[in-house]
This record gives C-alpha cells, structure tokens and sequence, in this order.
C-alpha cells in the first residue's frame, strides 16, 4: 500500500524539478527572515538568486547542532512567533536544549509524512496503534500519534511506564499496532512472559520502532517475541521528528520523504559531497517546512543513499542502516546523550576530579547508563573514604545528571587516580551495547 503516490512514487526528473523549486522558495525564505542564514550566505557571496536547482543545494552553508545552540533559544525561527503553535526540544551539551517551532502547516506535513511510513508498514484505518515513545518535548510520542489520527486508525495513547497496564490494555483492546523503542519493546516482551501472555493472546502485528540503534539479530528477536513483524523509522527533531524515513515491506533501506527533506551524504573531514552508495554523513535539508527551516543540517549519521526503484512502487532515495556517528553522542533510550555534557556537570561539582568514565550497557533489554567519577584527592582525605560521604556524593551527581541528561544515571564515585588513564587519546566511553 502507498498513502501518497502522486509523491512516493513520482517520476525522478519531475521530484528533482519539484526539489529545485521547493530549494529555492526555502532558501529566499531563510534569506529574508533568519539573520544567522543572511549573514552566512553574504558571507559566501551569494544569494537566493543563485539557487536555481537542486543541483545548486552544493553552493550553501551547512547547518551544525552548535548553530542551533548558538542561536539558542530561537534565533533560527523563520516565522513570526503568531505563527508558531508548538514547541518540542531536544538536549544539549550544557543542558540548554534545541528548541524547534512548528506552524500549523509544519505540523500537518509531518503527519502526512507519518501516514506514508505507517502505510508503508501495513497499517490501516481498521488498526488500533499503540504509541510508547515519550509523549511531550521529545518528538516521537506526539509525531506518531497525529500520524496514526491522519490515517484513520484508532490511537492509543500509552507512552512510557506502568508496562504491565500496557500490556492488559494490548490484550483487552486487541492493538494490532505499537510504536516505540526497540529496547522497549524487548522489555514488553519480557513483561508479558512474566504475566503469563503469549503471542497468541494478544493480536499485534505491526511495530514502527526507532529513537535507538537496534541490530537485525534484534529485530527477529523482537518478531518471535511479540508476533508482529517490526519495521524501522526514522527522523530528528532538528528536521521534524519521526517520520523522515521508513521501510516499506521489501525492507530494502529505508525511504526518505524527500519532496520534504532532501538527503545528501558528505564526507565528514572534508564536507566533500559523496556519490550514492559511498558510506558518509547523512545531510538534511528542510524543503517545505515553515517554523524552523534548516539548510543542509549535519545529522552526524553515517550511512549510504540508495538509487533505484523499490520492488514495492516508491522511486524515492533510500537511506541503508545507521552505520554509526560522527561524534561522540550516545542515544540512550531514545535520548541524545553527550559525554560534554557530564563533564560540564562533573566540572561543576568541587567534590569531584576533572575524570570520569561512562560506561552505557544493556540489562534486561533496556539500555543502562554507569558514570564513574573519582573524587578530589583533598576531598578524600578529609574523609571521603567512608561508605556515608560517598553515597550521598553518588546521590547528588546522579540528580544533577538527571536534571541535564533527561534520564536516570546510576553515579559510581571511585578513589583518586582510579579510573584508567590513556597514554593515547582519553576514553570516557565504553559502550558495551551489541548494536552491529
């Protein structure tokens, strides 16, 4: 099934001339509106008038998170604040988040765009859809919910916690869809094998899961565990939320709304445009949209494009598996975490040394996040040896984590000269996710 096919499966010489005319409309849009853009555009030399193609998209400055934090809270808005009716964030490195506006158009494109992927995976209007991403400033609750209503289809409106309520909720009103984060979904399942449900007695069979890297050996996990058959979604906040990319049923990569958000891959170093195929990073452009429009946005995603016609009827470019990072952000239960981030908290705290290690796992299905700071050698003479100092000193770190990460962090304080050191390049990460 395709809900859009005047657009998922347009010809690629008619979308091209659709994403020249759509590239130049936004550029003369950001030009008038959002200082930051003028200013880099007069800096090169150039202006709308020079953006005549898509092909011309290579004559304009990327777009970095930094830019967005520097210009925090919302420089970057290119309409006027009437013309705003919602806000979502994501976090930053020092705890100020991203904030992304949306107009009443920006808000219904992306549910269009969230009715392709959920057509894409099967999903009717005869479906009842569970949605368990978080509801409110992260993207995904909200984003999918107003795409299962554009669809038709019944939407249940669970969000994250009470798992076992959930799971009676999945039984009683026979939810034949779930979107959420693949660990999440783990996690479901092992609540309902301790609650004594089986497949069989539930009747999901759809499930849109993303906000995380997950592996195909996951994926069939996932599958034998619930009975459905999982598919992957993709998008950021900075571009939209969920729904920039989908799988359809051939599972082939993953197709972009790209009359919406144009792809490019880069080489990181050099920013040099890549040919499809090559594995680079992964470069948004916002076509259409209206509260925030970003040019050629650095997601830090490493990954390829993909040509060619699907064997499902999509022609648009499709984007193969998330293949890492650019950086060193972790995304931890749907979150964006950065090891900056605990430093400029760990900095914070005269108690603690200039060192720490995260160390991120995965127990029970659900990813875990360790922080091992030593304690100042001044601070551990004076009595910090003892069992009561640390625990508290644990306890403090750990809420003021909570306070910038936006997810709880379990604080290991260790003795001065502890944690191992690197004659080489520092590592403050260990990350023993299987996530290949």
């Amino acid at each position: 099934m395709i809900w859009n096919p005047n657009k998922e499966s347009m010809p690629r010489e008619q979308m091209r001339e659709l994403q020249g005319k759509r590239l130049h409309k936004v550029v003369d849009y950001v030009y008038h509106n959002v200082p930051f853009y003028r200013n880099k555009m007069q800096e090169m030399d150039i202006n709308p008038n020079d953006i005549r193609s898509i092909d011309d998209i290579v004559k304009l400055p990327f777009t970095t998170k930094q830019d967005l934090r520097d210009n925090y809270p919302t420089g970057l808005q290119a309409a006027p604040a009437s013309e705003i009716i919602r806000f979502h964030a994501s976090s930053g490195t020092t705890g100020n988040p991203t904030i992304v506006g949306y107009t009443r158009k920006d808000v219904s494109v992306w549910s269009e765009c969230m009715a392709r992927c959920l057509t894409a995976y099967g999903v009717t209007r005869d479906d009842v859809f569970s949605v368990a991403y978080g509801y409110g400033l992260f993207t995904g609750g909200l984003g999918v919910h107003y795409g299962v209503e554009h669809l038709g289809a019944a939407v249940l409106p669970t969000s994250t916690g009470n798992t076992e309520k959930h799971v009676r909720l999945l039984r009683d009103l026979g939810v034949t869809g779930i979107a959420c984060t693949p660990s999440y979904a783990l996690y479901l399942a092992e609540t309902m094998e301790r609650m004594g449900i089986t497949p069989d007695m539930i009747k999901l069979r759809v499930g849109a899961f993303g906000a995380e890297p997950w592996t195909e050996n996951m994926r069939q996990e996932i599958e034998r565990r619930l009975g459905l058959k999982g598919y992957n979604l993709y998008g950021l906040s900075e571009i939209m939320g969920p729904c920039v990319s989908y799988e359809c049923e051939c599972q082939n990569g993953s197709h972009i709304c790209e009359d919406h958000y144009f792809p490019e891959i880069v080489d990181p170093n050099t920013l040099e445009t890549l040919p499809h195929g090559q594995v680079g990073e992964l470069v948004f452009t916002t076509l259409t949209k209206e509260g925030m429009p970003l040019l050629r946005y650095r997601t830090r995603d490493l990954c390829s494009l993909m040509d060619g016609e699907c064997e499902c009827g999509r022609t648009s470019v499709r984007m193969g598996r998330i293949m890492g990072r650019s950086d060193d952000m972790l995304i931890i239960r749907g979150i964006n975490v950065f090891p900056s981030q605990v430093e400029s908290v760990i900095l914070g705290m005269p108690e603690c040394a200039p060192r720490f290690l995260l160390i991120v796992d995965r127990v029970g299905n659900l990813d875990t996040l360790t922080v091992e700071v030593e304690v100042r050698q001044e601070y551990f003479d004076a009595g910090f040896d003892t069992l009561t100092p640390i625990t508290d000193l644990e306890k403090k770190v750990a809420e003021k984590l909570r306070s910038v990460l936006s997810i709880s962090v379990k604080v290991k304080v260790k003795a001065p000269n502890t944690i191992e050191r690197s004659q080489g390049k520092s590592k403050f990460v260990i990350d023993n996710r299987k996530i290949q």
